[in-house]
């Protein structure tokens, strides 16, 4: 039996993807497509700016915030907003929908977590009145 390897991403290997990104925010890959059960990405969340509406399929998520001051619109209409500060975690269910928000005049930036080979984002059009599984529409 091979015993596995460590995997090691520095920091200056870690880039945005060519494609689309949403307005204001960065969503790079660290760690994907390396585990069977965890992929790992660094977002940041321009000034002003908000992510679409969405959820991650069937994969729970972990946030880390590194830096800045940013929240986590959740629940029915939007109607749940938890703020994060460097230093708090945060964790998202699998299909919970959500939006990430930085009202504030610095970079948030976050680390992000889920349990699967490669992250997934199912953007929405606006909050949904049932939650019901929407086609991938991308990753990160």
């Amino acid at each position: 039996m091979t015993m596995p390897e460590v995997t090691v991403k520095k920091s200056a290997d870690i880039q945005a993807p060519d494609g689309p990104q949403t307005d204001g925010m960065v969503r790079m890959p660290a760690i994907v497509d390396s585990s069977d059960q965890v992929c790992a990405t660094v977002m940041i969340a321009k000034p002003h700016t908000s992510s679409a509406v969405h959820h991650h399929g069937e994969e729970d998520t972990i946030v880390y915030a590194a830096s800045g001051h940013g929240a986590i619109v959740s629940g029915p209409d939007g109607s749940n907003r938890q703020e994060l500060a460097p230093g708090d975690f945060a964790l998202i269910p699998a299909y919970a929908e959500h939006q990430e928000v930085n009202d504030g005049d610095e970079d948030v930036v976050w680390i992000i977590t889920r349990g699967g080979r490669n992250p997934i984002v199912h953007n929405l059009d606006g909050w949904s009145k049932a939650h019901e599984i929407l086609p991938e529409q991308g990753a990160f």
